[in-house]
């Protein structure tokens, strides 16, 4: 019988690994999706790959599965990172959903001068919505979720051998896109706040020897819609997607 259910768990994954389910996680199984004895699903850890395994056990408020066998091999994704400024609640999870199914492997929020929103970083939340969307989009691995950093301590400690790309809403006269951007096993792209860089910061990016700026097209985008875009730019010229 095909999967029809998907689930992370932090729990080691083997053949004939017994995994046992939290309260939460049982509830999910059996309360929600009405699973029982017997039935199929995926299993993921973000390090083991994908496997199939039967429900054993299964109580009003805990559970046990039985590992199978293994049906994806792990896949790290690209090792790129997007910077982006924390924005509304409900438009920031937009926006670490959709990356993460893109294939972000960091989520780094960076707070810069006209950040709005810095304080209202839910790091657990965050984290709940990236597992929930690599659930659903047939990644293995679970992307990093970083704390919050002010913009001039991330640039600071840069790493040197990573390419930052600069999404400059200045920059709408520039063809969109990566066209000139060479293939590399690293990079970043910062995304800005929803009233745009402060033009110190602006000058400090240009001035930053690691950074490149790339333009998304004529018109100004938002954060969410910015972070979208720049992705799937990224991935078509450079990253995992087939070409």
């Amino acid at each position: 019988m095909a999967s029809k259910v998907r689930l992370y768990l932090d729990h080691p994954l083997g053949e004939g690994q017994l995994v046992p389910l939290s309260r939460e996680q049982a509830h999910y199984l059996f309360g929600v999706m009405r699973l029982g004895v017997g039935t199929m699903l995926s299993l993921i850890n973000g390090r083991a790959g994908e496997w199939d395994a039967e429900v054993v056990e299964a109580g009003k408020h805990k559970g046990v599965l039985s590992c199978k066998s293994q049906t994806k091999d792990h896949r790290d994704p690209p090792d790129l990172w997007l910077l982006f400024a924390p924005i509304r609640k409900d438009r920031m999870m937009f926006l670490v959903e959709k990356v993460t199914e893109l294939g972000a492997g960091v989520l780094q929020p960076v707070q810069t001068q006209f950040t709005n929103h810095a304080d209202r970083v839910r790091m657990d939340k965050m984290q709940a919505h990236v597992i929930e969307a690599v659930e659903q989009c047939g990644a293995t691995a679970v992307p990093d979720v970083r704390a919050p950093l002010k913009l001039g301590a991330l640039l600071h400690d840069w790493p040197e051998d990573r390419p930052l790309y600069f999404c400059d809403e200045a920059a709408v006269d520039r063809s969109a896109g990566f066209a000139d951007v060479a293939p590399a096993s690293k990079a970043a792209i910062l995304i800005g706040p929803e009233g745009g860089f402060a033009p110190d910061e602006r000058a400090q990016l240009l001035a930053f020897p690691h950074a490149q700026t790339i333009g998304l097209g004529p018109r100004i985008l938002r954060a969410e819609t910015a972070a979208i875009a720049a992705l799937t730019l990224w991935q078509a010229a450079c990253g995992d997607w087939p070409r």
